[in-house]
């Protein structure tokens, strides 16, 4: 039974959604992704929300761009946490995006990543399935340790080779 559902309205928002699938993956969590739009098929959408919790889901993650209801209307139906991503678009640079997700009347939040932060999706998802789980609140610690000696293996590079030299690899 799958703790995540990862949802986007279109096959476009596909690379960024696959950065919170990888990440899930990495943590060993399950999950089920699909492609609903809210807009082109809201039969679909709300059987999807309505039926999430029943089929196991903790968290929901959501895509979406330009008017970006997906996440909004998740967040009306499911009563667990709801992540959005705003997905960058050409017309408005994904700011549009961003505004239609963050923007939640009193009563339903979405918590809401940078504009195509896919990775911080699925980060966000773990540290909140950790709070009940110890083995994977470990590895999200454990992640965090690793995100620490990366800078500092950079910044002994950087000490190394120079500026200049950095900036040529």
């Amino acid at each position: 039974m799958a703790q995540v559902g990862i949802v986007m309205g279109s096959d476009s928002d596909m690379p960024i959604m696959a950065q919170a699938a990888k990440v899930l993956d990495e943590f060993g969590i399950s999950y089920e992704m699909n492609i609903i739009s809210a807009h082109r098929e809201p039969e679909e959408f709300f059987e999807y929300a309505n039926t999430a919790e029943e089929r196991g889901y903790k968290v929901i993650i959501a895509g979406a761009g330009k008017a970006a209801h997906l996440p909004g209307m998740c967040a009306a139906i499911f009563p667990m946490p709801v992540i959005g991503i705003p997905m960058k678009t050409s017309d408005l640079g994904g700011v549009d995006s961003l505004y239609s997700i963050v923007q939640m009347p009193s009563g339903i939040p979405v918590a809401t990543v940078a504009i195509n932060g896919g990775k911080n999706a699925g980060i966000l998802a773990a540290k909140i399935l950790a709070t009940s789980d110890e083995a994977l609140l470990q590895k999200v610690k454990d992640y965090a340790a690793s995100l620490k000696e990366e800078v500092k293996e950079k910044n002994a590079k950087l000490k190394k080779i120079g500026y200049a030299s950095y900036l040529e690899k």
